[in-house]
């Protein structure tokens, strides 16, 4: 689905990616980790083609990512941000309905399979009851609900999303991405998804990715990538690894005020 041969990119003169070499197989959800700084963020923003690579080849589906243009690339590939910014008072309703713009003909008007999508959209979502609030009324856990459900009317192949459970409690994180790997089990959708917290990242994804300073530092399953070992390297934390009891995944734990340069762990005196 997704190929990168040696990208790298950067702002200005500051590179920030660095030879990154990566496939991503059709219908995989591969979860991307790493300390803040070490390039997730631009990582998704290159491809997404919102960042050109300065060296380096991206393909989809074995094509070219340069000789896509947007709106046939927006038709295979949804991408959710962090920080992006909705200043106008739109509804609920009209912000969802742009992630079908990419389907409309130019000038053209939204048909009703068109607002039929934008709604089963909404209620995936859990924002069907917020469809006529004014996105600028609405908090930041009810708009990131709404900006997912906007990436899922584009019914994209591809979903790139950058920290998608950030301004939510704890059961709409569960329930977002249960959704999302529901809609990859059963559609095929290939997910790529920035997490900070490891423990979801282990339960939802097949493979994760970790970045460290613009490199792959570790690719893997969760059992692979998630070790003491590469926690202390990458993050510089002592960590135990166990079997979560209720899903057999790998369930990270650290303790407060332990020696983050021990050998193992133990509380400072």
């Amino acid at each position: 689905m997704l190929a990168l041969e040696n990208v790298n990119a950067g702002y200005g003169d500051r590179r920030v990616l660095h030879d990154v070499t990566l496939d991503v197989a059709p219908g995989e959800f591969l979860g991307v980790l790493g300390p803040n700084g070490c390039g997730k963020t631009t990582l998704l923003r290159v491809v997404s083609g919102v960042l050109p690579a300065t060296a380096g080849r991206i393909r989809v589906r074995g094509t070219d990512l340069r000789a896509l243009d947007r709106r046939a690339l927006a038709r295979t590939m949804a991408c959710l941000l962090q920080h992006l910014s909705v200043e106008l008072a739109f509804t609920v309703r009209e912000l969802v309905l742009l992630g079908r713009s990419p389907h409309l003909p130019w000038f053209g008007r939204e048909s009703q399979r068109d607002e039929d999508v934008a709604r089963r959209a909404m209620e995936l979502a859990d924002v069907a009851h917020l469809a006529e609030r004014r996105v600028t009324e609405i908090s930041g856990g009810e708009l990131q609900r709404a900006l997912i459900a906007m990436c899922l009317a584009q019914e994209p192949s591809v979903l790139l999303l950058d920290e998608p459970t950030s301004h939510l409690d704890i059961g709409h994180q569960l329930s977002i991405l249960d959704l999302i790997a529901q809609l990859n089990r059963d559609t095929g959708m290939t997910v790529i998804a920035v997490f900070h917290d490891l423990n979801l990242a282990a339960e939802y994804c097949q493979r994760l990715l970790v970045l460290e300073g613009g490199r792959i530092a570790a690719l893997g399953t969760p059992h692979e990538v998630l070790t003491p070992e590469t926690l202390q390297r990458v993050y510089g934390v002592i960590a135990q690894i166990e079997p979560n009891p209720l899903s057999g995944k790998p369930h990270v734990l650290v303790g407060a005020g332990l020696d983050r340069k021990a050998d193992g762990p133990s509380r400072p005196s």
